[in-house]
Protein backbone atom coordinates (compact mmCIF):
# COMPACT_ATOMS: atom_id res chain seq x y z
CA UNK A 1 0.00 0.00 0.00
CA UNK A 2 1.41 3.76 -1.20
CA UNK A 3 1.77 6.52 1.46
CA UNK A 4 0.64 9.03 0.16
CA UNK A 5 0.89 12.77 1.69
CA UNK A 6 -1.14 15.65 0.88
CA UNK A 7 0.34 19.26 1.29
CA UNK A 8 -2.69 21.35 1.87
CA UNK A 9 -5.40 23.54 3.70
CA UNK A 10 -7.89 22.06 5.43
CA UNK A 11 -11.99 22.64 5.15
CA UNK A 12 -13.52 22.11 8.00
CA UNK A 13 -16.57 21.17 6.33
CA UNK A 14 -14.77 18.33 4.86
CA UNK A 15 -15.69 18.62 1.00
CA UNK A 16 -11.76 19.99 -0.13
CA UNK A 17 -8.30 20.13 0.95
CA UNK A 18 -6.71 18.37 3.38
CA UNK A 19 -10.05 16.34 4.32
CA UNK A 20 -11.44 15.93 1.20
CA UNK A 21 -7.78 14.47 0.25
CA UNK A 22 -7.10 12.14 3.20
CA UNK A 23 -10.63 10.42 2.27
CA UNK A 24 -9.65 9.87 -1.32
CA UNK A 25 -6.54 8.71 -0.50
CA UNK A 26 -8.53 5.97 1.96
CA UNK A 27 -11.21 5.05 -0.92
CA UNK A 28 -8.18 4.49 -3.57
CA UNK A 29 -6.32 1.96 -1.53
CA UNK A 30 -3.69 4.25 -0.61
CA UNK A 31 -2.33 4.91 3.39
CA UNK A 32 -3.03 8.73 3.92
CA UNK A 33 -0.72 11.23 5.24
CA UNK A 34 -1.32 15.20 6.06
CA UNK A 35 0.96 18.41 6.11
CA UNK A 36 -1.10 21.18 7.49
CA UNK A 37 0.03 24.23 4.69
CA UNK A 38 -3.25 26.63 6.01
CA UNK A 39 -6.52 26.41 8.39
CA UNK A 40 -9.51 28.25 6.75
CA UNK A 41 -12.99 29.30 8.55
CA UNK A 42 -14.92 27.10 5.37
CA UNK A 43 -18.41 25.69 4.58
CA UNK A 44 -20.60 25.13 1.51
CA UNK A 45 -21.43 28.59 1.00
CA UNK A 46 -17.79 31.12 1.44
CA UNK A 47 -14.57 31.18 3.39
CA UNK A 48 -15.03 33.65 6.19
CA UNK A 49 -11.15 33.22 6.91
CA UNK A 50 -7.44 32.07 6.52
CA UNK A 51 -4.88 31.26 9.10
CA UNK A 52 -1.35 30.25 7.50
CA UNK A 53 0.63 28.76 10.03
CA UNK A 54 4.17 29.95 10.40
CA UNK A 55 6.44 28.68 8.13
CA UNK A 56 8.83 27.25 10.43
CA UNK A 57 6.53 24.59 11.73
CA UNK A 58 5.52 23.86 8.35
CA UNK A 59 9.25 22.71 7.79
CA UNK A 60 8.97 21.30 10.57
CA UNK A 61 5.61 18.80 9.95
CA UNK A 62 7.37 17.78 6.22
CA UNK A 63 10.70 17.26 7.99
CA UNK A 64 9.51 15.35 10.60
CA UNK A 65 7.06 12.99 8.70
CA UNK A 66 9.61 12.58 5.43
CA UNK A 67 12.06 11.50 8.21
CA UNK A 68 10.05 8.40 9.04
CA UNK A 69 7.77 7.65 6.46
CA UNK A 70 8.52 6.63 2.60
CA UNK A 71 6.30 8.70 0.58
CA UNK A 72 5.20 7.13 -2.37
CA UNK A 73 3.81 10.49 -3.93
CA UNK A 74 2.43 13.83 -3.10
CA UNK A 75 -0.57 15.95 -3.64
CA UNK A 76 -0.12 19.71 -3.64
CA UNK A 77 -3.28 21.59 -2.66
CA UNK A 78 -3.76 25.22 -1.22
CA UNK A 79 -0.66 26.40 -0.12
CA UNK A 80 -1.86 30.24 0.59
CA UNK A 81 0.93 32.75 -0.04
CA UNK A 82 4.67 32.91 -1.25
CA UNK A 83 5.96 32.06 2.14
CA UNK A 84 4.45 28.83 1.78
CA UNK A 85 4.90 27.83 -1.59
CA UNK A 86 9.03 28.83 -0.99
CA UNK A 87 9.20 26.62 2.12
CA UNK A 88 6.98 23.79 0.51
CA UNK A 89 9.39 23.80 -2.76
CA UNK A 90 12.80 24.12 -0.43
CA UNK A 91 11.51 20.92 1.52
CA UNK A 92 10.50 18.88 -1.93
CA UNK A 93 13.67 20.07 -3.17
CA UNK A 94 15.39 18.44 -0.29
CA UNK A 95 13.51 15.56 0.10
CA UNK A 96 12.81 14.71 -3.81
CA UNK A 97 9.74 12.32 -3.15
CA UNK A 98 8.42 10.78 -6.42
CA UNK A 99 5.26 11.62 -8.16
CA UNK A 100 4.19 15.39 -7.09
CA UNK A 101 1.12 16.19 -8.08
CA UNK A 102 0.27 19.86 -8.38
CA UNK A 103 -3.27 21.28 -8.26
CA UNK A 104 -2.75 24.88 -8.24
CA UNK A 105 -5.84 26.13 -5.73
CA UNK A 106 -6.23 29.51 -6.61
CA UNK A 107 -10.50 30.59 -5.71
CA UNK A 108 -12.67 28.36 -3.67
CA UNK A 109 -15.95 27.06 -5.32
CA UNK A 110 -17.75 30.31 -3.45
CA UNK A 111 -15.74 32.36 -5.29
CA UNK A 112 -13.33 33.67 -2.20
CA UNK A 113 -9.32 33.63 -3.23
CA UNK A 114 -7.20 30.95 -1.63
CA UNK A 115 -3.81 32.09 -2.98
CA UNK A 116 -1.54 35.31 -2.84
CA UNK A 117 -1.52 36.89 -6.05
CA UNK A 118 2.78 37.50 -4.61
CA UNK A 119 2.74 33.77 -4.97
CA UNK A 120 2.01 32.94 -8.51
CA UNK A 121 5.93 33.75 -9.94
CA UNK A 122 7.12 31.47 -6.76
CA UNK A 123 4.75 28.91 -7.62
CA UNK A 124 5.77 29.23 -11.32
CA UNK A 125 9.67 29.58 -10.97
CA UNK A 126 10.19 27.46 -7.23
CA UNK A 127 7.34 24.94 -7.09
CA UNK A 128 5.90 23.76 -10.57
CA UNK A 129 9.62 22.22 -12.08
CA UNK A 130 9.63 19.66 -9.01
CA UNK A 131 5.98 18.56 -10.24
CA UNK A 132 5.35 15.35 -12.02
CA UNK A 133 2.10 16.53 -13.20
CA UNK A 134 -0.25 19.91 -12.40
CA UNK A 135 -4.23 19.78 -13.06
CA UNK A 136 -5.16 23.27 -13.12
CA UNK A 137 -8.89 24.16 -14.33
CA UNK A 138 -9.17 26.81 -17.40
CA UNK A 139 -9.22 29.81 -14.83
CA UNK A 140 -6.02 28.82 -13.11
CA UNK A 141 -4.51 28.07 -16.52
CA UNK A 142 -4.82 31.27 -17.25
CA UNK A 143 -2.81 32.75 -14.13
CA UNK A 144 -0.52 30.15 -14.52
CA UNK A 145 0.64 31.36 -18.36
CA UNK A 146 -0.71 35.20 -17.47
CA UNK A 147 -3.52 35.64 -19.97
CA UNK A 148 -6.71 35.09 -20.69
CA UNK A 149 -8.13 31.80 -19.90
CA UNK A 150 -8.92 29.11 -22.87
CA UNK A 151 -12.28 29.72 -23.74
CA UNK A 152 -12.64 26.66 -26.39
CA UNK A 153 -11.01 23.31 -26.88
CA UNK A 154 -8.91 24.77 -29.57
CA UNK A 155 -7.28 27.75 -27.15
CA UNK A 156 -7.56 24.55 -24.71
CA UNK A 157 -4.78 22.52 -26.95
CA UNK A 158 -2.86 25.84 -26.86
CA UNK A 159 -2.64 26.50 -23.39
CA UNK A 160 -1.86 22.75 -22.53
CA UNK A 161 1.26 23.16 -24.65
CA UNK A 162 1.90 26.22 -22.91
CA UNK A 163 1.60 24.77 -19.24
CA UNK A 164 4.00 22.16 -20.39
CA UNK A 165 6.57 24.99 -21.09
CA UNK A 166 6.75 25.39 -17.28
CA UNK A 167 7.43 22.06 -16.13
CA UNK A 168 11.17 20.31 -17.14
CA UNK A 169 11.54 18.89 -20.86
CA UNK A 170 14.25 16.74 -19.88
CA UNK A 171 12.03 14.35 -18.10
CA UNK A 172 8.68 12.81 -18.10
CA UNK A 173 6.27 15.44 -16.75
CA UNK A 174 2.64 15.96 -17.77
CA UNK A 175 -0.71 19.06 -17.72
CA UNK A 176 -4.02 17.83 -16.89
CA UNK A 177 -6.42 20.67 -18.03
CA UNK A 178 -9.44 20.09 -16.87
CA UNK A 179 -12.50 21.69 -19.42
CA UNK A 180 -15.20 21.44 -17.07
CA UNK A 181 -15.53 25.60 -17.16
CA UNK A 182 -16.72 25.37 -20.51
CA UNK A 183 -20.45 25.72 -20.85
CA UNK A 184 -22.28 22.45 -22.49
CA UNK A 185 -23.15 18.96 -21.22
CA UNK A 186 -20.20 17.42 -23.09
CA UNK A 187 -16.98 17.92 -21.03
CA UNK A 188 -13.59 17.80 -22.61
CA UNK A 189 -10.11 17.38 -20.17
CA UNK A 190 -6.72 17.48 -22.21
CA UNK A 191 -3.84 15.07 -21.18
CA UNK A 192 -0.41 16.20 -22.69
CA UNK A 193 2.99 14.92 -22.14
CA UNK A 194 4.86 17.18 -24.33
CA UNK A 195 4.31 14.63 -27.26
CA UNK A 196 0.91 12.92 -27.06
CA UNK A 197 -2.21 15.26 -26.18
CA UNK A 198 -5.23 12.91 -25.11
CA UNK A 199 -8.80 14.06 -25.14
CA UNK A 200 -10.41 12.81 -22.16
CA UNK A 201 -14.38 13.45 -22.91
CA UNK A 202 -16.85 13.09 -19.88
CA UNK A 203 -20.86 13.59 -19.48
CA UNK A 204 -22.01 16.66 -17.27
CA UNK A 205 -23.88 15.77 -13.91
CA UNK A 206 -26.13 17.86 -13.32
CA UNK A 207 -25.91 18.48 -9.69
CA UNK A 208 -24.88 21.63 -7.38
CA UNK A 209 -22.05 19.29 -5.16
CA UNK A 210 -19.27 20.31 -7.06
CA UNK A 211 -17.18 21.62 -3.90
CA UNK A 212 -13.85 20.12 -4.09
CA UNK A 213 -13.89 18.38 -7.05
CA UNK A 214 -10.39 19.28 -8.14
CA UNK A 215 -9.06 18.85 -5.25
CA UNK A 216 -10.60 14.72 -5.24
CA UNK A 217 -9.24 14.64 -8.66
CA UNK A 218 -5.61 15.41 -8.35
CA UNK A 219 -5.80 13.34 -4.97
CA UNK A 220 -7.18 10.66 -6.85
CA UNK A 221 -4.47 10.83 -9.38
CA UNK A 222 -1.63 10.54 -6.51
CA UNK A 223 -3.29 7.30 -4.56
CA UNK A 224 -3.69 5.71 -8.19
CA UNK A 225 -0.25 6.64 -9.96
CA UNK A 226 2.11 4.55 -7.47
CA UNK A 227 -0.06 1.40 -7.69
CA UNK A 228 -0.42 1.75 -11.80
CA UNK A 229 3.42 1.77 -12.33
CA UNK A 230 3.99 -1.74 -13.17
CA UNK A 231 1.17 -1.53 -15.98
CA UNK A 232 1.23 -0.16 -19.14
CA UNK A 233 0.97 3.38 -19.52
CA UNK A 234 0.39 4.23 -15.98
CA UNK A 235 -0.38 7.31 -16.01
CA UNK A 236 -2.82 7.19 -18.34
CA UNK A 237 -4.57 4.64 -16.46
CA UNK A 238 -4.03 6.42 -13.28
CA UNK A 239 -5.91 9.24 -14.58
CA UNK A 240 -8.35 7.52 -16.53
CA UNK A 241 -9.63 5.39 -13.15
CA UNK A 242 -9.15 9.08 -10.96
CA UNK A 243 -11.54 10.48 -13.24
CA UNK A 244 -14.25 7.58 -13.37
CA UNK A 245 -13.71 7.71 -9.68
CA UNK A 246 -14.86 11.21 -9.56
CA UNK A 247 -17.40 10.94 -11.91
CA UNK A 248 -18.88 8.16 -9.46
CA UNK A 249 -18.32 10.54 -6.40
CA UNK A 250 -19.86 13.21 -8.01
CA UNK A 251 -23.47 11.25 -9.38
CA UNK A 252 -23.82 9.72 -6.09
CA UNK A 253 -23.63 12.77 -4.36
CA UNK A 254 -27.23 12.95 -3.62
CA UNK A 255 -26.97 10.51 -0.84
CA UNK A 256 -24.87 13.41 1.56
CA UNK A 257 -26.91 16.02 2.98
CA UNK A 258 -23.87 18.29 3.81
CA UNK A 259 -24.80 22.21 4.24
CA UNK A 260 -26.71 24.79 1.95
CA UNK A 261 -24.57 26.22 -1.09
CA UNK A 262 -21.76 23.26 -2.83
CA UNK A 263 -22.12 20.21 -1.22
CA UNK A 264 -19.21 17.49 -1.19
CA UNK A 265 -18.80 14.62 -3.44
CA UNK A 266 -19.66 11.38 -2.08
CA UNK A 267 -15.97 10.08 -1.60
CA UNK A 268 -17.13 6.72 -0.10
CA UNK A 269 -19.37 5.58 -3.05
CA UNK A 270 -17.94 2.08 -3.59
CA UNK A 271 -17.49 1.52 0.57
CA UNK A 272 -21.50 2.50 1.15
CA UNK A 273 -22.61 0.90 -1.73
CA UNK A 274 -21.01 -2.61 -0.14
CA UNK A 275 -22.39 -1.71 2.71
CA UNK A 276 -26.07 -1.76 1.62
CA UNK A 277 -25.65 -4.66 -0.78
CA UNK A 278 -24.28 -6.55 2.82
CA UNK A 279 -27.10 -4.95 4.80
CA UNK A 280 -30.24 -5.91 1.97
CA UNK A 281 -28.69 -9.31 2.17
CA UNK A 282 -28.91 -10.44 5.45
Amino acid sequence: MPNVVSIAGVDPSGGAGLLADLKTFSALGAYGCGVVAALTAQNTCAVTGVHTPPTEFLQRQIDTLFADVSIHAVKLGMLGDAAVVRTVAERLAHFSPPDVICDPVMVAKSGDTLLAKSAIAMLREALLPQCFMITPNLPEAGVLLGERAPESIKEMYRGAERLRELLPTSSERWVLLKGGHLPGNELMDLLFDGDRMLELPARRVETKNTHGTGCTLSSAIAALLPQSRTGLRPVEAAVRTARAYLQRAIADSGALAVGHGHGPVHHFHALWAQRGARTHTQ
